[in-house]
């Protein structure tokens, strides 16, 4: 009575723990996304360099909270600090990066936006490694100063682009507008709740593997499981976290400079259909360990794109003098998306599995690449032919003044 007593309290505090950690990835991943329109606004204004120093710093005292946090509600002040933070660096490259290079702009913001997965690719062993030698405080505060410093250091070069270099490369193979639109008026277009809709479906099935991709291992059986694949000699749960950051660092340049060829709904209606197969894998295939590698690391692959293509559809549609605000505005698609994934676990709960999880993932991804070509495309090219239109009305009242 008493072993059953026991288990009953460490699987009540197991899923605890597991509650307290998804409230701090939600704070976090909220404060990185709601939070990017306002950094937005003062890029557009004053330029990236100073806050993108200021994200930096955040960073690093958010890392430095986690080192001596013992309670929830500093663990949760930490998550949103860093979410703070990460706002200010992530939102204002990836912004930096649409204003340089409209005519390679999914490329661009791609790669830019890749460095949030290649970056989480490079540090899981070391992190790891830190943590079973050291301990997880020791881990949080060197790691946590270590990148303050990079970022700080490489923010002193960051700077947006002068009108005249903007226009230089204009010559691009996509439609773009020529006209500038405030955020105000771009938030009065049905195509951008279109995107919108569109973001958080896709996001939401994304980040429900993302926040729940260990538990989801240690369901089927297969977390510490050893596994030799590819160049990695590791448990299945720590492969398939490197596989997945690597495929999803790789996603969004590929995808993007895929998208400035083929146009962006296309590309889109391609990689939500395959994002769609791989969570169907996921859930056919994934009790073998090699099989849950490969599906888990090819949703990272159809899911990670959508930091690239998204943005630089943005910026086609409504200019880049306000790039940042409006592709912020955008970006807190993610953070609504975010309160979806707690449902994640409802479901797993009343249906004892997860693939009803996944078979919805599987819907909601299919619905996305269809509604890319019978619904954005036409609404977008609708869109961009009465800027054109405004445009030239504006030139000829200008000129004729």
């Amino acid at each position: 009575m008493a072993g059953r007593c026991s288990s009953t309290r460490s699987t009540r505090s197991f899923i605890g723990a597991r509650r307290a950690i998804q409230v701090a990835f939600s704070i976090f991943v909220a404060t990185e996304t709601w939070l990017v329109p306002i950094e937005g606004w003062f890029v557009d204004r004053y330029g990236p360099r100073w806050v993108v120093t200021i994200g930096g710093a955040l960073v690093a005292f958010a890392w430095v909270i986690d080192a001596v946090a013992d309670s929830l509600p500093l663990l949760y002040l930490a998550a949103a600090i860093s979410g703070i933070g990460a706002a200010g660096v992530y939102g204002t490259c990836v912004a930096n990066a649409l204003k340089w290079f409209p005519d390679r702009r999914g490329l661009c913001a791609g790669i830019t936006a890749g460095g949030f997965g290649a970056g989480a690719a490079l540090t899981v062993v070391p992190i790891s490694a830190v943590i079973a030698d050291y301990g997880y405080q020791t881990a949080f505060l060197w790691f946590g100063l270590g990148q303050g410093a990079i970022v700080l250091l490489m923010a002193q070069w960051l700077r947006a682009p002068e009108p005249a270099q903007i226009a230089r490369h204009m010559v691009g193979r996509l439609r773009q507008s020529a006209h500038a639109f405030t955020p105000g008026e771009m938030l009065r277009t049905p195509v951008f709740y279109v995107l919108y809709i569109m973001f958080v479906m896709v996001a939401a099935s994304g980040l429900m593997v993302t926040a729940q991709l260990a538990p989801i291992a240690k369901d089927f059986k297969i977390d510490g499981l050893p596994v030799n694949f590819l160049f990695i000699s590791s448990t299945v749960l720590t492969t398939a976290l490197v596989v997945d950051n690597i495929l999803n660092g790789l996603a969004r340049p590929f995808f993007g400079w895929v998208s400035d060829y083929l146009g962006r709904e296309n590309t889109m209606a391609m990689v939500f259909a395959a994002g769609a197969a791989s969570y169907w894998g996921l859930a056919t295939l994934g009790h073998d360990p090699i099989a849950f590698i490969l599906s888990a690391g090819l949703i990272y692959f159809t899911w990670g794109e959508i930091y690239s293509l998204f943005p630089a559809t943005c910026t086609d549609l409504y200019g880049t003098r306000h790039a940042a605000t409006n592709s912020g505005l955008l970006y807190t698609a993610k953070g609504a998306a975010v309160w979806l994934v707690p449902l994640a676990s409802l479901v797993k709960s009343g249906t004892g599995s997860w693939d009803s999880v996944f078979m919805v993932a599987t819907v909601m991804n299919l619905a996305v690449a269809l509604a890319a070509l019978f619904i954005l495309k036409p609404m977008r090219s609708a869109r961009q032919r009465r800027s054109a239109d405004q445009t030239g009305t504006e030139a000829a009242q200008e000129a004729g003044s």
